[in-house]
C-alpha cells in the first residue's frame, strides 16, 4: 500500500508559482540554489518589488495556466516600502482565496510565509512541505460542483 502511494507520489508532481522579492526573499532562494539545497525542479519564481503590489488575479490567472499552487515568500516586517506590507500581503491573500474559491478551486492552493535573505532552508522545507500537501490535492483543476 505504502508502495503504491510513493509511485503515485513520483507520477505527480505539483507545478508551483513562487513571487518573490527582489531584496529580501530573493537572496535567501538563491542561497538555497547556491548551497544546493533540493526542491522541485517544478518550482518556478518570478521576483517583484514588493508582495503588497501582488495581485489576487495573477494568482487565478496562474492556476488557470496549470501552476497547481502559488507560494508568496513575503517579507514580513523587513519591507523596505511600506511599513504595512505584511498586512496588505495577507489581505490580498484573503481575496485571492476568496477568488480561488468562486472560481471553483480549493483555497489551500496559495500559501505565503515569510522568507528573509538568509532563509534557504526553510524556504526549502516549504517547497517540500507546499509540493507534498499538493500532491495531496492532486492536480490544479476547478472542483465540480
Amino acid at each position: 500500500m505504502a508502495e503504491a502511494a510513493v509511485q503515485e507520489d513520483q507520477a505527480f508532481s505539483p507545478r508551483i508559482l513562487v513571487f518573490s522579492t527582489n531584496n529580501i526573499s530573493d537572496p535567501g532562494i538563491d542561497l538555497a540554489g547556491s548551497s544546493h539545497m533540493h526542491y522541485s525542479p517544478n518550482v518556478m519564481v518570478i521576483s517583484v518589488p514588493c508582495t503588497s503590489g501582488i495581485k489576487p488575479s495573477w494568482i487565478l490567472y496562474a492556476m488557470e495556466q496549470g501552476f497547481d499552487g502559488v507560494f508568496i515568500a513575503a517579507d514580513g516586517e523587513e519591507c523596505a516600502y511600506l511599513p504595512d506590507c505584511g498586512e496588505r500581503t495577507a489581505g490580498i491573500m484573503t481575496d485571492a482565496q476568496a477568488m480561488l474559491v468562486e472560481k471553483g478551486y480549493e483555497p489551500q492552493r496559495v500559501r505565503m510565509a515569510a522568507i528573509c535573505s538568509v532563509c534557504a532552508e526553510p524556504f526549502t522545507k516549504y517547497m517540500h512541505e507546499y509540493a507534498r500537501s499538493l500532491a495531496d490535492l492532486g492536480p490544479s483543476r476547478k472542483a465540480t460542483a
